[in-house]
């Protein structure tokens, strides 16, 4: 869905890459790992330096998951053109990942495979972090799209709802956020920013 505005967003980094892109010497990477949340594409904190900034430092924690190994946490800002957006807090978008899951479910079933399956990334993990089907979805619905030359999404925007009750008896998350995924940096970021530091 066309989304007018642009949006400030906040990506965790190493400092020597984060200082790269802002320089212009260096491009995002995109992630393609086969539990992106999201599917392929570059990742974003909408609105929160400070979710950007956890999540350079948990990499930094777990160099057997960071693909560029995090020496020094540090985040930059983005702005983001959205594009033709793919925003999963909005009922149209929401139909079309159903009606994706079921055009695949019914491929999987025909060749009598198992579909990929959301998968825990580590003990007591009740998120589910590692998102297979999720994002075998919308992979494959980004296909789908262009073998039948409809629009191409630029950009996905999730809400998630992630960790655990934020109070005893509450549906409020300790780790909700708004994440985005950018298909093509180049074309939707407009520009990086220094951010200040902010608590």
């Amino acid at each position: 869905m066309r989304r007018a505005a642009w949006v400030l967003a906040y990506h965790g980094c190493d400092k020597e890459v984060g200082e790269k892109i802002l320089s212009g010497e260096k491009d995002i990477v995109l992630s393609r790992n086969s539990w992106d949340w999201l599917g392929e594409g570059a990742y974003f904190w909408e609105y929160s330096y400070s979710r950007a900034l956890a999540w350079a430092k948990f990499l930094q924690s777990r160099p057997d998951i960071a693909k560029i190994p995090i020496k020094e946490p540090f985040v930059i800002g983005a702005i983001i053109d959205p594009g033709n957006c793919l925003d999963l807090s909005e009922d149209g978008s929401l139909q079309i990942v159903k009606e994706a899951h079921s055009n695949l479910k019914l491929i999987f079933k025909i060749l009598k495979q198992p579909m990929p399956k959301n998968e825990e990334g580590h003990k007591s993990d009740r998120d589910l972090v590692k998102r297979k089907l999720d994002c075998y979805i919308i992979n494959y619905l980004h296909r789908m799209r262009k073998r039948r030359k409809q629009p191409r999404f630029d950009t996905i925007r999730c809400p998630f709802m992630e960790g655990g009750e934020l109070f005893e008896g509450s549906k409020f998350h300790a780790k909700t956020h708004l994440q985005w995924c950018v298909r093509d940096p180049k074309r939707q970021v407009w520009g990086y920013f220094r951010p200040r530091q902010v608590e």
